[in-house]
């Protein structure tokens, strides 16, 4: 009887799942084919208190509207990273004058207080005051907010002025980007608190600074950037900050454009004395055209002299959050994969594939082999991981995961990786 009764539990819970996993969209469609016409709209029909992760897909389309997000656990997911824009032009000294100095409201995408949970996916978001107005080096805010836990993952991000991208929780905020593109004016990428970023491009238009950061609340608190590539107008810097702060870059490229100036303190009414000092760490960052002495490999030098395969998003979290944990199903395709795209150094004796898996996926196909034009299919599975023993050393394999739906086969990225 006891076994019978732990069998009717066990149903239970693969019930209670499944229910939970084909949960209903909400669908926002500019052509009234969807739920709602807005995302605006769409946001308001959740529940106050909602405490479920909820999925609005937003079909392709310009939605020209200025978001307010005072709820958490939600997830907004774009058709199309270029064809699914949200665009609004707003500068900040307007709104404040207009609003009794109020700054709720001067972005496009507005994060309230307390805010948690919150993913952005496969889209574009604009404020574009500058190009209307000729307005550029002002305040022009894409994304403002001062909740936590808030993700962005394959967006471009951008406006026409400084402050692009600002999550402002200088208390408890964890933010975390994975592949997308920021552009702006001064300061355009300029977190408080905890800042993970990965596999992004930066373009800066000014000659101030490109990134910035608040760490003053909490001696731990660290902005960290991997495997991206930062451009702008010829001589643009790479950053500063007025409050302590602790920044990491690892694996950057820096374009020939980047001016041979360090991260800098900026002399200012609202600078604060470094506390605790100049706290700027490079590892394997590259320069087009040749390296400055300012970034290269210090990391020994770091509380704890971190090594490069310690620091990912778990660890810029110290355990608290990880963010690439909730990434499965919400893109098109698999995305974070592990080993990285070009990762070499593999142990050949016990590879494990991972992935986050696509959009509707029911199961995985997963092609592997040696020849990039010829993969086998090696293995048909719901599980988002493989484990592969005895590879050769000194090989390149190529590798590629299919999603299967019920509409078909979203064919995956071709990926490879080099073993010892």
């Amino acid at each position: 009887m006891k076994r019978l009764y732990i069998l009717i539990f066990n149903i239970l819970i693969i019930i209670n799942f499944s229910i939970a996993q084909e949960k209903k969209e909400i669908i926002v469609s500019k052509d009234g084919s969807g739920d709602f016409t807005s995302i605006q709209e769409a946001i308001n029909s959740i529940p106050d208190n909602n405490k479920q992760q909820v999925i609005i897909f937003i079909k392709n389309g310009i939605y020209r509207e200025k978001i307010f997000i005072q709820n958490s656990h939600i997830t907004l997911i774009g058709e199309d990273r270029k064809l699914t824009k949200i665009i609004f032009p707003e500068l900040r000294e307007n709104w404040t004058k207009e609003h009794n100095g109020s700054d709720w409201g001067t972005a496009v995408i507005n994060i309230d207080t307390l805010v948690s949970d919150i993913i952005f996916a496969n889209m574009t978001i604009y404020n574009n005051y500058g190009s209307i107005y000729d307005v550029k080096n002002k305040h022009q805010f894409a994304v403002r907010g001062w909740g936590t836990r808030i993700i962005f993952i394959y967006c471009d991000v951008i406006s026409d002025g400084g402050d692009t991208m600002s999550l402002w929780n200088k208390e408890d905020g964890m933010y975390y980007h994975s592949n997308c593109y920021f552009e702006g004016w001064v300061d355009f990428v300029c977190p408080r608190g905890w800042c993970y970023i990965t596999d992004s491009r930066f373009f800066g238009y000014n000659l101030s600074a490109s990134i910035w950061h608040d760490g003053d609340t909490d001696k731990d608190q660290k902005f960290v950037i991997r495997y991206s590539y930062f451009d702008g107008v010829p001589n643009f810097p790479l950053g500063r900050h007025h409050r302590d702060a602790q920044i990491y870059l690892l694996d950057c490229i820096f374009s020939k454009n980047m001016a041979d100036k360090k991260i800098y303190y900026p002399t200012s009414p609202t600078s604060r004395p470094w506390k605790w000092g100049e706290r700027h760490y490079f590892y394997n960052c590259h320069r087009e055209g040749g390296d400055y002495d300012w970034f290269k490999d210090n990391l020994e030098l770091a509380e704890g002299s971190p090594k490069p395969e310690e620091i990912d998003a778990k660890w810029t979290f110290k355990g608290k959050w990880d963010p690439e944990s909730h990434l499965n199903y919400i893109m098109p395709y698999s995305i974070l994969i592990f080993p990285r795209n070009g990762a070499y150094y593999i142990n050949n004796e016990n590879v494990i594939l991972r992935w986050a898996p696509a959009r509707k996926t029911l199961k995985q196909r997963i092609f592997f082999g040696t020849d990039e034009n010829n993969l086998n299919l090696i293995k048909e599975q719901e599980e988002n991981y493989l484990e592969i023993n005895k590879l050769e050393k000194n090989k390149t394999y190529y590798w590629r995961v299919d999603g299967k739906t019920e509409k078909g086969i979203i064919k995956g990225e071709l990926w490879h990786f080099t073993t010892r």
